[in-house]
């Protein structure tokens, strides 16, 4: 069994980017990828996707002072992993809960689109009324109505399957809420950053343990829609750390032109 639980003792300094071995350099996943015995890679096949996806954004968007904070997260990652497609309905739209706030108002009705998107896989996937919103999402939309309405709007006139919000309507709601986090005009953007991975890799390992758990038993829907979990559903998990303030974020080349076309960056998950 693999041990998640010490992050070694030698690790070397975190970097933003892919390097092709550990003299280059290492990002995030790269780590990860090492400490699972992997062959050296950022898209480790030990991680969920969508998870490794986040680290790997945030990864290159904070400065070397607040990478060096996800240091010891590495070894949580290893081995997190389950095909659960409520685990990517909740990544994303815990992305998109903690950006609406703070977003430029270029984005909010993306991000706000990737939050009712999300929040509706999670009611499909969990068999509740359709239109259930949890409290914290409800709370989260009402303080931008504009954007809500706007989305809404969007929505009622496109079409969407839930395979495609899996492969590209969720990564491209992290990528947006990570992206507008990062360049968002509040105090300490990349400690948002680094506590969101943290509450993601805490949110993703409990869901894991009851995708593990349901397998064993015939216990109804786990994920953090179901009503008999709104602790999940409504709330992060508990840990946030006490922050340091890090160096101002670098540009990230490998996502330099998402910002271009917000629209269209919502249309992915509506093809039919």
């Amino acid at each position: 069994m693999t041990n998640r639980s010490r992050t070694p003792d030698f690790m070397p300094t975190l970097s933003p980017g892919r390097h092709r071995n550990p003299r280059k350099g290492a990002c995030f996943m790269e780590m990860a990828s090492f400490l699972a015995g992997e062959r050296w890679s950022d898209h480790p096949q030990c991680t969920h996707p969508l998870l490794a996806a986040m680290a790997r954004e945030i990864n290159d968007r904070v400065g070397d002072r607040a990478r060096q904070d996800l240091v010891p997260m590495i070894p949580s990652v290893v081995g997190l992993n389950a095909d659960d497609k409520r685990i990517d309905a909740w990544i994303a739209r815990e992305a998109a809960l903690t950006a609406l706030p703070v977003v430029s108002m270029a984005n909010q009705r993306a991000v706000a689109v990737g939050i009712l998107r999300s929040e509706a896989m999670l009611a499909e996937l969990d068999g509740l009324t359709p239109g259930y919103l949890s409290p914290r999402a409800r709370q989260t939309l009402d303080a931008v109505p504009d954007a809500e309405q706007w989305a809404r709007e969007f929505i009622s006139t496109a079409l969407s399957r839930r395979d495609a919000f899996t492969t590209r309507g969720a990564p491209a709601v992290v990528h947006l809420s990570v992206a507008g986090i990062s360049r968002a005009c509040v105090d300490q953007p990349e400690r948002m950053l680094v506590d969101l991975l943290r509450r993601t890799i805490e949110g993703v390992a409990q869901l894991t343990q009851r995708t593990q758990a349901s397998s064993l038993s015939s216990d109804s829907a786990i994920s953090d829609g179901a009503p008999a979990n709104e602790i999940l559903r409504n709330e992060p998990p508990s840990t946030v750390s006490k922050s340091t303030p890090g160096a101002v974020a670098t540009p990230v080349s490998r996502s330099s032109e998402w910002h271009n076309d917000i629209e269209s960056s919502v249309r992915w998950d509506t093809s039919a």
